[in-house]
């Protein structure tokens, strides 16, 4: 069975590390702990008298001042791992934690899980071609040598950076080495530090080019396991559940947070607050807990984006170059159905053409395999139909032959309303308004990855409300924006007063248009 040796890097709160050593090890697991050396002497005092007597913890042998962005936390990493190694030999996995993460899972179940996945969980993706960067310095941190802590000293760190950009002082990347990056919380078997302790001793050029990287710790270990272990035995995931926000700030966990944390796909999270007296203690009776069952739905992420955009909702940047092209058509019409339950929309513009022989197309800009022509890939991906929008649109004019058109959109695509309606074509919507039940809300949320089969009744019920909000705001936003041709239906009006809106709409006579409305299931789910 799998034994984790836990290898912490903390800096405070010494009563906390003390609790958290005692709690992993309980179950006979172990821990390596490295505490800053800048840190307060008499902590970590407090630290070693508390865990002296117990045989299941370690301390790295040499400790380290460390500092964020900086080589001095993978030397620290390195310390506490090859204390751990020498110390613990039975220890099948090396998992890095921090003072701020809590177990989120059994030991029972961390200890299966290992031991049907016998595979090093890293995040390792190319640093060049991929986009874990997203702002900021990216080459520039291999390249030049970084001296000086970024935050502690700015001015020279960026001084630094400029002189060797102006004396052509970049430098190369050891021929042999892809550098890779990722998260810096892993899990690594056994077999795997003991080729990176024994990599770190034979490639001493490896290793002066890593000390002068900067943020060293989201690189080193992902490179080299990339290096060292075949992609078919690596898992390009940490285990350890974390979220940052559009700032780039690591979101806290609260007492209100602990059925959600139970059910993401991961063995801790971070960060804990350490207000959250409660979650941290019931965490902390879950690790030596025995026949837990977890559900799985892992909508954490999905979850947190959505309810946190709720507060940005009708932020719009200026348009594009691609979004002022010409117009479609003075003599154009542009015919817009716009209904948050696709399906009673598609079950009525498929009515819609067997009655008025419109061409007709279902949900283009929210549906990647929506039923287009080739275009000569502007219909390609939903990416390029938005960019491209007024282009779309009058290529597809053209190869209907015709000048009336109906797409469907959800009401969530009010950007696209705003600009299709500024356009000289004439441009009429209809809103289909229909009801939302529990069962269907539940539904969407699933199918947007807001949950997941498992999610629990409770986590629903505070979800459904939130959402049913959201879909009244967008028709909400839509009625505010006052649009000229503006026309719509309602799932409990009678088919007769919904003709009069269609007929309106299709600019069709009042039978025909009755014909439409009175569509067998017209608004079933």
């Amino acid at each position: 069975m799998a034994k984790i040796a836990y290898i912490l890097l903390c800096h405070k709160d010494p009563e906390a590390i003390i609790t958290q050593a005692e709690r992993l090890t309980a179950v006979g697991d172990y821990m390596s702990i490295h505490f800053d050396a800048r840190a307060k002497p008499e902590h970590f005092r407090q630290i070693r008298t508390a865990l002296a007597d117990n045989p299941n913890v370690t301390f790295a042998k040499k400790r380290i001042n460390c500092g964020w962005g900086e080589w001095s936390l993978v030397q620290a990493s390195l310390n506490a791992i090859q204390a751990a190694v020498d110390a613990f030999p039975r220890a099948t996995n090396f998992y890095m934690l921090s003072g701020d993460c809590m177990a989120i899972k059994t030991a029972e179940y961390a200890h299966q899980f290992l031991d049907e996945n016998d595979v090093d969980f890293i995040e390792s993706f190319d640093f060049f071609e991929s986009d874990w960067i997203k702002t900021g310095m990216k080459e520039d941190r291999l390249i030049y040598r970084h001296f000086f802590n970024e935050r502690k000293n700015k001015w020279l760190f960026y001084a630094s950076v400029n002189t060797q950009r102006r004396l052509g002082l970049a430098r190369k990347i050891p021929s042999d080495i892809k550098v890779q990056i990722g998260s810096q919380w892993w899990c690594l078997r056994r077999r795997t530090v003991e080729w990176i302790l024994e990599m770190t001793r034979n490639r001493p050029d490896v290793m002066r080019f890593f000390r002068t990287t900067w943020i060293p710790d989201e690189t080193f270990f992902q490179t080299l396991v990339y290096h060292l272990v075949p992609e078919s035995e690596i898992e390009p995931r940490t285990l350890t559940f974390l979220m940052f926000t559009d700032y780039g700030m690591p979101v806290s966990f609260y007492d209100d947070h602990y059925d959600l944390l139970l059910s993401q796909d991961f063995l801790f999270a971070r960060k804990i607050s350490p207000e959250s007296y409660d979650l941290k203690t019931r965490l902390g009776k879950l690790y030596a807990a025995s026949d837990v069952h977890f559900q799985i739905s892992n909508e954490g992420r999905s979850l947190f984006k959505f309810l946190s955009g709720r507060g940005r909702i009708g932020r719009r940047f200026a348009m594009r170059f691609w979004e002022t092209e010409s117009s479609l058509g003075r003599e154009r019409e542009l015919l817009i159905i716009v209904c948050k339950k696709w399906h009673v929309a598609k079950r009525l513009l498929n009515r819609i053409r067997q009655v008025t022989n419109v061409p007709a197309i279902e949900y283009l800009f929210n549906e990647e395999d929506a039923a287009l022509p080739d275009l000569g890939g502007i219909q390609s991906t939903l990416e390029k139909r938005t960019r491209h929008r007024r282009a779309l649109m009058r290529m597809l004019f053209e190869y209907y032959e015709t000048d009336r058109l109906i797409v469907c959109m959800d009401s969530s695509n009010l950007d696209l309303l705003h600009d299709f309606f500024s356009d000289r074509s004439v441009v009429r919507m209809l809103e289909v308004k229909c009801e939302f039940s529990d069962s269907y809300l539940t539904g969407h949320a699933r199918r947007v990855g807001l949950a997941g089969e498992q999610t629990n009744r409770a986590t629903m019920d505070r979800l459904l409300p939130t959402i049913r909000i959201d879909m009244m705001y967008e028709s909400d936003q839509i009625r505010d924006a006052r649009f000229g041709e503006h026309y719509r239906i309602d799932e409990n009006s009678l088919p007769s007063e919904n003709a009069e809106k269609l007929a309106d709409f299709l600019s069709l006579g009042h039978d025909k248009a009755l014909e439409i409305a009175q569509t067998n299931n017209l608004f079933a789910d």
